[in-house]
């Protein structure tokens, strides 16, 4: 996929998993229903309301929803210099929700736990690099690069 296989361990990001960050960073990502993926670009569109638990926000939410899960030293790591830390697939599932797990699963056509290891894997490199000097980019920032990718 190019743009962001640097960002991964093993350098490679799947179709899936980019359909799953996509629908994510981008803020499209809403529990309670979706549009089906169909490729990483366009991001999946939603067809529900932020109601019933989801969120949108994008980046900046998702990184909200897991320092708010007790995770903000971890978060910070991914957006500041030196070594970002790891994050625990069952870290991530209890931040996001079992409705966002189950959503971004079905909409990249992979296992709910296919999903989170993958996700806890490329997360904090791909935050690392669209958050250069720590600086959370606007939402069309982030969809430019992410159309680029």
């Amino acid at each position: 996929m190019g743009l962001f296989d640097d960002a991964v361990p093993g350098g490679n990001i799947t179709k899936p998993l980019m359909v799953a960050l996509g629908a994510l960073l981008v803020g499209k990502m809403l529990s309670g229903g979706s549009a089906p993926a169909e490729a990483p670009a366009p991001v999946p569109q939603p067809s529900a309301g932020p109601q019933g638990g989801g969120f949108m926000g994008g980046l900046g939410g998702l990184l909200d929803k897991l320092s708010n899960a007790g995770h903000g030293s971890t978060v910070s790591s991914w957006l500041g210099n030196g070594q970002n830390e790891p994050i625990q697939p069952t870290q991530l599932q209890t931040a996001l929700g079992q409705t966002t797990i189950a959503d971004l699963a079905r909409q990249a056509g992979i296992s709910e736990q296919e999903l989170l290891a993958q996700l806890a894997q490329s997360l904090p490199g791909v935050v690392d690099k669209l958050t250069p000097n720590g600086r959370v980019p606007s939402q069309p920032e982030i969809q430019s690069v992410w159309n680029r990718a």
